[in-house]
C-alpha cells in the first residue's frame, strides 16, 4: 500500500468545484482539490476529495492512468506529485486532477470558469520562493506583465479567453534565471440560463405519422367548414337587407316631384292643330294638367 497521509474533509473545499450533474443530466463522479487551484502543487499539501454515488470506502483511486488504490477513502492528502482520478460505483471515472512539484506553475481557479466571470492567474515560483518581472502569455502571445507582482485578473470573462496559459518570470535561483511554465488549457463556458438550446427533431413512428396526418386533416376540415359557414352568413345577411330595402321602396308614396310634367308649348301646339271648342280646350287642360 502507498504511503499516504489520510485526512478529513477539509472545511474549506471547494464546493463550487463540483458539478453532480453531466451536461445530459446523468450524474458523474467528480474530483474535488484544495486549495482550489488547477494544477495543484505540492508544496500546498493538496487534499483530493472523490464524490459520486455509493459508499466512500468503494473508491477507487488512478496515479498517472494505473490503478493505484482499490476500495479506498474518498479524501486523502496528496504526497506524491502526478494525475489522479477516481471511480465510484454507479457514476464512473473522474475527471483528471494533475499535481505538480514543478520550480514554476502557473494556476488557475479549479471550479467552472463561465461567462462574464473573473478569472486570476497566478504564477508560484516552488515552495513560493521569489519570482519577479512576470509575464502571462496566451496561446504564446503576451497578455500582461507585473514587475513584482505574481497575478493577474481577467474580466469579465469571455468565449475567446478559452484557450492555453502560461507563464515566465525571473527566479531567484542561480541555476536557471528566467523560466516558462508548462502551459494550462482554460474553457470558458456560457452560463446555462443564457445558453442556445438546440431543438431535437422529433422522430415519427409510421403509426405516430398517420395519427399525425390524420389530426392535420381535421383540423383542415374544421377550417374549411368555418370559411363556408362565415360567407353564407354574409350572403343570408346581404339578400336579406336587398329584399327589406326593396320592401320599403314599394310602401313609399309617390313623389309628386318625381312625376313626369309634359311640355306647355307641346300641349299648346297639339291643340292649335285641332278643332276644339272652348269647354273641350278648358277639361282637356284641366285633364292634362
Amino acid at each position: 500500500m502507498p504511503l499516504l497521509h489520510l485526512a478529513l474533509p477539509s472545511p474549506t473545499l471547494a464546493l463550487a468545484a463540483w458539478c453532480p450533474l453531466s451536461p445530459t443530466g446523468a450524474q458523474t463522479t467528480q474530483l474535488l482539490v484544495d486549495p482550489p487551484w488547477r494544477p495543484a502543487v505540492l508544496w500546498d499539501q493538496v487534499t483530493l476529495t472523490c464524490q459520486g454515488s455509493g459508499t466512500a470506502g468503494a473508491t477507487t483511486w488512478y496515479q498517472d492512468g494505473q490503478h493505484w488504490w482499490q476500495e479506498g477513502p474518498a479524501n486523502f492528502t496528496v504526497t506524491v506529485s502526478g494525475i489522479y482520478t477516481c471511480d465510484r460505483p454507479g457514476t464512473g471515472l473522474s475527471p483528471p486532477m494533475r499535481v505538480l512539484n514543478a520550480r514554476l506553475v502557473l494556476q488557475v481557479p479549479a471550479w467552472e470558469l463561465l461567462e462574464g466571470d473573473t478569472m486570476t492567474l497566478r504564477c508560484r515560483c516552488w515552495r513560493d520562493m521569489s519570482v519577479t518581472e512576470v509575464r502571462f502569455y496566451h496561446e504564446d502571445k503576451e497578455v500582461g506583465r507585473s514587475l513584482t507582482g505574481t497575478k493577474l485578473s481577467l474580466s469579465p470573462l469571455q468565449l475567446n479567453h478559452s484557450g492555453r496559459y502560461c507563464c515566465g518570470g525571473q527566479v531567484d535561483s542561480k541555476v536557471a534565471p528566467w523560466m516558462l511554465s508548462a502551459p494550462v488549457t482554460v474553457t470558458v463556458h456560457v452560463p446555462v440560463d443564457i445558453a442556445t438550446i438546440t431543438p431535437r427533431v422529433l422522430e415519427l413512428t409510421p403509426r405516430d405519422t398517420e395519427t399525425q396526418r390524420n389530426t392535420v386533416a381535421a383540423g383542415v376540415s374544421g377550417a374549411i367548414l368555418f370559411l363556408l359557414l362565415l360567407v353564407g352568413i354574409i350572403v343570408a345577411w346581404y339578400q336579406w337587407h336587398r329584399l327589406d330595402a326593396r320592401k320599403h321602396q314599394e310602401r313609399a308614396p309617390p313623389d309628386p316631384m318625381a312625376l313626369p310634367v309634359e311640355d306647355p308649348q307641346a300641349t299648346y301646339m297639339e291643340l292649335q292643330r285641332q278643332p276644339w271648342e272652348p269647354s273641350d280646350i278648358y277639361d282637356n287642360l284641366h285633364q292634362k294638367l
